[in-house]
This record gives structure tokens, sequence and C-alpha cells, in this order.
């Protein structure tokens, strides 16, 4: 099954997912990865009015959703993951799931994190989560919409980690 965008953005289902990446990408699904999400009927309820009749919508906790994508969807679907933040990301590589890439989105600005790119504000954790995925080998880039330039956002991620090692963030 291939995995044609896995994001984090805390918004999940909203404009810039469904008329900015799905008018530019070929998906057949969208899996919302969320044990909160997973949890709430009327979040589930919400989302799924915005995403187009043309593409199917799951929501499943993070672990299930992990299983879902490591043992494949039948008919080889093209399919887009969401999730709120970079530890549910990284649960899902540790539980077999088989992302190359994840592209970071929207992490947005609210109390106890600082914005470290124009889209991208975190905390400690965060950090320590992205800087676990890209140990693993896998590609972490930031993007809000397709049309933008694919920016390498490591460097930055590498800078916060070893301000974090070093007790200075």
């Amino acid at each position: 099954m291939p995995i044609v965008l896995a994001r984090i953005d805390d918004r999940l289902i909203h404009g810039q997912i469904v008329q900015g990446w799905l008018k530019n990408i070929d998906v057949d699904k969208i899996l919302v990865a969320s044990d909160w999400v997973a949890c709430d009927p009327v979040q589930k309820m919400l989302m799924a009015m915005a995403v187009p009749a043309n593409i199917e919508f799951e929501v499943r906790n993070v672990r299930d959703a992990a299983e879902s994508v490591s043992s494949g969807i039948p008919g080889g679907q093209k399919i887009m993951i969401l999730a709120s933040n970079p530890k549910d990301f990284l649960s899902m590589i540790e539980n077999g799931a088989p992302i190359k890439s994840v592209n970071v989105g929207g992490m947005h600005f609210v109390s106890g994190k600082r914005q470290i790119l124009y889209n991208m504000s975190v905390d400690d954790e965060d950090i320590k989560n992205l800087y676990r995925i890209y140990e693993k080998g896998i590609e972490i880039e930031g993007r809000v919409l397709p049309a933008d330039e694919r920016t390498n956002i490591i460097p930055v991620i590498e800078k916060e980690y070893e301000g974090i090692c070093k007790g200075t963030k």
C-alpha cells in the first residue's frame, strides 16, 4: 500500500488538506491516526463531513493505524496519513508502519511551545520525537502546501536537539 503523504498537522482535517493537498495529490483514502479523535464520535463526524465523497475516510487510534498500514490495505490504496504530533508518527513507525517521509505542515503555537519555523512550534518532547524519527532514517520535510518548496528541517531539529541535550532550551 503506497503511503502518498504522512503529515503532522495539529488541525488534522481542514481547508489546506481538502483544498490544497487533495487537489494536488492522488489518494484514495485519508487515515487519521489519533487516540483522542478515535474516542470522540463528534470529531470523527465533523472531519468526515469535510472529506470529499470520493475519498475513503477512517479514524483509528495510533496503534491500530500502525497495524493497518503495516499489514497493507486490500487493493493497494494510495493513502494519506494525518497525525497531530510527532509522538504519534514515532509510535506508528515503532509499531511497523512503513513510513519513509514525514511532512511537517502545521504545528501551531500554544502555551508551552516555542516557534522555530513559521509553521512549526515545538516543545522539548516534539523535538526529541522528531529527532528519533530522523535517527531511524526517515526524511522529515517542512511544507504547508504541495506547491511550496520542500524544506529539509533536519538542521533546525538537530540544533534544537543539541540545545536540549546541553540544557540551553
